[in-house]
């Protein structure tokens, strides 16, 4: 099989990365499918293997069933299971699942951090990006904490469309409702105004993105930090 080439990635983590430390990981990068609802890292398990993204999205929620939020999002700006590992810890409290099925590399953790050992520079980044992403949990409390359910439906679906290679998205209102922490009726309701404000467009399991800066302008100010962040630690690097 010819050895994988930086140039083909779509991960912008892999595509950030010196040549050198590319082809260190380059080996033990395996191509999987993630499956919608698939949970690669479960609560207090132990985190053996990480995902670099190609295309599609993973959620970070809290672990409770009954009441599960969601905390971070990655999609393939990120690695998945970056926290953890980089901060040298054996396991996490929250659940990381796919929200939207796509496809990744897969890598071991004791490869990984082999090759962390092997490169300083390599291990930078890595904390750069878990940096950026320790910015984005943090701006999602922001969000909860003053935000109308419109401003943060409207900051979540923008933080999709980024980590989408269409305008149209595929989402449910249940999906919605178990993400934004709120009951079903008022995911629809927020829904409903922000289509009939011509934001969005409704369909059958799909909303689509009609005014994306209108829908920012919602947001007051809890989107965009981390995307810069990200910009200038990781691409500006």
């Amino acid at each position: 099989m010819p050895q994988l080439q930086q140039s083909t990635v779509r991960n912008r983590v892999l595509r950030a990365m010196a040549p050198e430390d590319f082809a260190r990981l380059a080996p033990h990068l395996e191509p999987i499918a993630l499956q919608l609802r698939e949970v690669v890292i479960g609560p207090d398990a132990p985190v053996d293997d990480l995902f670099f993204l190609e295309s599609g999205m993973v959620s970070i929620s809290t672990a409770h069933d009954e009441r599960r939020v969601e905390v971070g999002l990655i999609g393939r700006e990120g690695l998945v299971g970056a926290v953890p590992v980089a901060l040298d810890c054996l396991s996490t409290p929250h659940v990381y699942f796919v929200q939207l099925s796509g496809e990744a590399f897969s890598i071991g953790r004791a490869a990984l951090c082999a090759a962390l050992d092997e490169s300083p520079i390599l291990r930078r980044l890595l904390l750069r990006y878990v940096h950026t992403l320790i910015v984005q949990i943090t701006q999602t409390a922001y969000a909860h904490a003053s935000l109308s359910l419109e401003g943060r439906l409207a900051r979540w679906l923008v933080m999709c469309h980024d980590r989408s290679d269409s305008d149209e998205l595929v989402l449910t209102h249940e999906f919605l409702s178990m993400m934004l922490g709120v009951q079903r009726a008022g995911v629809t309701l927020a829904i409903q105004n922000l289509e009939g404000a011509g934001r969005i467009r409704a369909k059958r399991r799909r909303i689509e993105v009609l005014d994306r800066d209108r829908l920012l302008a919602l947001t007051n100010g809890s989107y965009g930090t981390p995307e810069a962040e990200y910009a200038r630690l990781i691409e500006g690097a």
